[in-house]
């Protein structure tokens, strides 16, 4: 037997249809979060894998729909997308493999249902997104799409009664990578005519969008990038207790999320003006290396409580 199908017996998924829903979305995520995925069959517990898988499907599909094609086409498969899913929650049926997985991880993860309503609530802002004035714009945006997005898998791993501090470590987690990834993605994003660092920041630096995109390696573009990257990595160094904050075992996979975003930064950061051409990964050695170390570090600790 698989470790898959085993995976789906822990979690006590039998029915054959929905097996096979959840197995499209555990290809469709290895295919797209090759590392995320192969963190999570490592760290996490058989039962919690599936629903994770599950969960993470669900924020790409929603992110892809969001992001993909001219604004009015996007305006109208997001709409589709979400009537689908509130009828789906509403009646608890769906013909829709992804939408059954996500109504059977609801039924074993309650939570999940208050956090997808907020996601669908909010996620339209990211149909209106194309840069930002201020910071606090930026911030806005993290509360408004970036957070209720992630919280989406993050829920299905924190405590079942959260007294707002995983939430808030949440939120410091998503700054960081959020603005890590508007970084990273400069030359993409700058190619569809969208720009993640606030006008005032470019200011503050005398860069112009105009600099970004003529790929200009001047001074204070390096000194923009940089400063960008060191404030995400300011944030995910903080975010670093959001682990203990899960109460449970599965924060050993936010422990190596975390470590693996700042192995991003440190690529971001050598890489430097470069990024105007194009984004960098993580070092596959390193991030397999830090699964590997949490995944000890956790053992050892099981078996001083056992």
């Amino acid at each position: 037997m698989s470790a898959w199908s085993q995976s789906l017996d822990a979690a006590g998924i039998q029915d054959a249809e929905l097996r096979r829903d959840y197995g499209t979305q555990r290809k469709s995520v290895a295919r797209f979060r090759r590392a995320s995925y192969l963190a999570a069959r490592l760290l996490l517990p058989r039962a919690v894998l599936p629903h994770v898988v599950a969960a993470t499907a669900v924020m790409h599909y929603g992110d892809n729909l969001l992001d993909t094609g001219a604004k009015p086409e996007r305006i109208a498969a997001w709409e589709s997308w979400e009537q689908a899913i509130r009828k789906a929650l509403d009646s608890g049926v769906s013909d829709d493999a992804l939408i059954r997985t996500l109504l059977h991880t609801t039924a074993a993860f309650p939570r999940l249902r208050e956090v997808m309503q907020e996601y669908l609530s909010t996620a339209a802002a990211e149909l209106d997104f194309t840069g930002f004035a201020t910071e606090a714009d930026y911030q806005t945006y993290v509360d408004a799409y970036s957070l209720p997005a992630f919280m989406l898998v993050a829920s299905l791993l924190g405590p079942e009664h959260d007294d707002g501090q995983f939430r808030a470590g949440c939120r410091m987690f998503i700054d960081g990578s959020q603005r890590l990834d508007f970084v990273n993605d400069l030359a993409e994003d700058l190619a569809g005519g969208r720009l993640g660092i606030p006008v005032e920041t470019l200011e503050r630096f005398s860069v112009t969008e105009k600099d970004l995109t003529r790929g200009r390696k001047s001074p204070g573009v390096r000194e923009l990038l940089e400063s960008q990257i060191e404030a995400a990595r300011a944030s995910l160094l903080t975010a670093k207790d959001l682990p203990a904050l899960t109460a449970n075992p599965n924060g050993v996979l936010l422990e190596a999320v975390v470590e693996i975003e700042l192995l991003t930064a440190d690529a971001a950061l050598a890489h430097g003006a470069r990024l105007l051409r194009g984004s960098v990964s993580p070092p596959m050695m390193g991030s397999l290396r830090v699964m590997l170390d949490v995944r000890r570090r956790a053992r050892r600790e099981l078996q001083k409580v056992t």
